[in-house]
């Protein structure tokens, strides 16, 4: 059985305050884990076999989560009181468990071994999480988070990611001009979705050797990027584009068709 601990019943608990701190920052805790809440992410950080610090579960599902929890793991389990564990969570609904989870690091290798995908200011972090999804379902090898970008870390784009981020490899904070020189080194070649203008997707001939870069709805991709990319269209009937996380999943699904399975 996982290490219980008596119920928190107090605010001002040490663990309980740290956590409370890391909630409002939407930032990883002093000791870099991340927020992830819900059941399912941590079935799925458990699947992924991604280290976990502590989970904190809730009284109406201790009983529940600490039959999740494998024994050999030796995971801390921390019982807080209903009332005060609501006023914790990250969600205006919760489900009643919160797990201090690590996300893997990478180097640019794996991210780049297969196709690539490469946020461009998407700042939204369900966004961010809904684009891992899809990357993930069909066969990116790797995610760039650059600079100005949600943080894969966030607990809003762990949610939608569903797990997704616990699995792909990731690059963090890369400054948007050295990204074509690290697409270089790599072989890759760019290709920057565009709601205007651009090769039709289906006509692209996108390979494994491609960076696909997906940026802000708003302000649309950084310059220096577009100065080295191919721009990419996706043909659209009555609207004139599609929103961030639909476009990637798009493109994603286009080149898994078009056989590049990982």
């Amino acid at each position: 059985m996982p290490s219980r601990q008596e119920i928190i019943t107090s605010r001002s608990n040490p663990l309980l305050k740290k956590l409370r701190q890391a909630v409002s920052r939407r930032s990883l805790t002093a000791t870099g884990f991340a927020l992830a809440e819900s059941p399912h992410l941590l079935n799925e950080a458990l699947r992924s076999g991604v280290e976990i610090e502590r989970v904190f579960a809730s009284e109406r599902t201790a009983a529940a989560v600490a039959g999740r929890l494998p024994p050999h793991r030796r995971i801390p389990l921390h019982v807080v009181a209903d009332k005060l564990f609501d006023r914790v969570a990250t969600t205006s609904r919760s489900q009643g468990v919160l797990s201090l989870v690590k996300l893997p690091e990478s180097e640019p290798g794996p991210v780049f071994a297969g196709l690539t995908l490469v946020l461009d200011g998407i700042q939204d972090p369900g966004n961010a999480g809904t684009i891992a999804r899809s990357a993930e379902a069909f066969g990116a090898s790797g995610i760039v988070f650059l600079k100005g970008s949600a943080l894969p870390t966030n607990p809003k784009a762990l949610r939608a990611a569903a797990g997704s981020l616990f699995r792909l490899p990731v690059l963090v904070g890369t400054e948007a001009g050295a990204l074509p020189g690290l697409a270089r080194q790599h072989g890759k070649t760019i290709f920057a979705a565009e709601a205007r203008g651009g090769v039709p997707l289906f006509d692209a001939g996108i390979s494994r050797d491609a960076a696909v870069v997906i940026g802000s709805e708003t302000h649309g991709i950084t310059p220096v990027i577009l100065e080295a990319a191919t721009p990419l269209a996706i043909p659209t009937k009555s609207v004139e584009s599609l929103n961030a996380a639909a476009a990637a999943a798009v493109i994603m699904y286009e080149c898994w068709r078009s056989g590049l399975r990982s």
